[in-house]
């Protein structure tokens, strides 16, 4: 019988790419889908695909009108051979389309590829974006235990540290899911500002680069979907609730937003009012004339409405201000380069596409506010409850032309469904059904279970 060792050969050889290389490889993804054509990026990629053999298949990512991030795998030679035409069933996804005609189509965004942490994401697969047809810094809170939302009304949250700005230490939990899941971003092509606890216990904030305002909005998705991941990967879960705690403060989307043309930034003027040129003061006004039908948009669920507490530097008030944090618009200090407006008012479970998009359309078709120089200014606030913010939404005519009429009715369907699981005085304590009927949490077997 011979004896003589057999060799052993891997069962399976996928992609696994070193941190280093892989920030290398997606800064330059990210430079090329800034100067090619589409056609272009698809003849490359295309290219690539056939030939790397280690990676086995593509995930296309989308958004529903709720804000819910969604994932398809498909085998990598399927795509490449149908990529013209992939379609699934939109009667499954909320918001989409009816039973009865429920076949969609994915175009791929050729130019959204990131290539992935294999220990996040698991080897051999890239990711990429796509369009659904029919026929700037994010926070967060890290509570203990997998599926701790889904199991709240059991159990409720459970903090992992009692640390807040530069109190938490450097191998405590928080800290070892922000260093995780700030190096899979910078590794994705992020490029990090800063990762560090936030203001309340157990809260963390990271903050990327600009970009344009569709992959920004990429950015969010895949941000909130890695901290997911790697809390998961740790035993904990990251949550986006915008007050999962009563008695501290809340998390925030503060969305930092400027126009460009010709490569300059033309909300900057050097001699103008706080350093803002009247292009964007123009804009800031027609943001705030248009704040309260606006408001679902930025805060889509029935939680997002104890974040506009102002006890916790809530920006629930509808004005300007370079340092007032209870303003909805602050205008933080900026050059030629950097000047901008941030909008705080912003949730972080809502939809960044619709709200990016929101605040583009009202920016630039939006009526400028008028003052009554007669009378003294009073400050506004935005609506402290969703009932409230749906009638402002859906009785606005601007909205409806901006979103399309359709498109307004259906997304004030769906949150007044949750609303009406949820009483509409909030009270002083978190009620299970904010949670597990929350649209980022819930599921069939949660949502049926009422």
């Amino acid at each position: 019988m011979d004896k003589t060792p057999v060799r052993s050969v891997p069962l399976k050889n996928f992609l696994e790419i070193p941190y280093d290389t892989l920030e290398e490889m997606n800064l330059k993804a990210k430079e090329r889908a800034e100067t090619a054509t589409p056609a272009q990026l698809e003849k490359e990629y295309r290219t690539y695909l056939l030939k790397e053999k280690r990676i086995k298949a593509v995930t296309l990512c989308f958004t529903d009108i709720e804000g819910r991030f969604h994932m398809l795998d498909y085998d990598k030679k399927y795509l490449l051979d149908s990529a013209d035409n992939l379609t699934f069933d939109g009667s499954s996804i909320r918001g989409f389309t009816a039973q009865s005609e429920s076949d969609l189509r994915l175009s791929v965004d050729w130019g959204s590829i990131r290539f992935l942490p294999a220990d996040v994401f698991g080897p051999g697969k890239v990711v990429m974006f796509v369009d659904v047809y029919g026929r700037d810094r994010v926070e967060g809170f890290l509570v203990d235990g997998v599926n701790a939302e889904q199991e709240y009304d059991k159990k409720g949250f459970s903090l992992i540290s009692t640390g807040g700005y530069y109190h938490s230490l450097p191998l405590d939990r928080l800290r070892q899911f922000i260093d995780r899941a700030a190096e899979a971003h910078r590794a994705m092509g992020f490029k990090n500002e800063k990762d560090h606890p936030e203001v309340a216990p157990s809260q963390f904030e990271m903050n990327f680069s600009y970009t344009d305002i569709v992959r920004a909005a990429d950015n969010i998705q895949l941000y909130k979907l890695v901290c997911r991941q790697v809390a998961d990967n740790l035993g904990m879960t990251a949550t986006f609730l915008p007050k999962p705690m009563v008695g501290i403060n809340g998390s925030g989307m503060h969305t930092n937003f400027s126009l460009g043309k010709g490569g300059k930034n033309i909300f900057y003027s050097k001699g103008g009012k706080d350093g803002l040129s009247d292009t964007a003061w123009d804009f800031i006004s027609r943001l705030l004339n248009h704040a309260g039908e606006m408001c679902l948009t930025f805060n889509s669920s029935v939680n997002a409405y104890r974040r506009l507490d102002p006890h916790f530097e809530a920006p629930n008030q509808i004005k300007v201000s370079p340092i007032d944090r209870g303003s909805m618009i602050r205008i933080p200090v900026g050059n030629e380069k950097t000047t901008r407006i941030e909008v705080r008012s912003v949730a972080p479970d809502a939809n960044p596409y619709l709200v990016l998009y929101t605040i583009l359309r009202t920016g630039l078709e939006g009526k400028p506010l008028v003052k009554d120089k007669e009378k003294r200014d009073r400050v506004r606030t935005l609506p402290d409850n969703i009932g409230d913010a749906i009638k402002l939404f859906k009785s606005s005519d601007f909205m409806g032309k901006i979103l399309g009429t359709e498109n307004q009715d259906k997304y004030a369907d769906f949150k007044q469904m949750a609303a009406d699981r949820s009483p509409k005085a909030l009270g002083a304590l978190i009620k299970p059904s904010e949670i597990i009927y929350h649209h980022e949490v819930t599921n069939q077997v949660l949502w049926y279970n009422f």
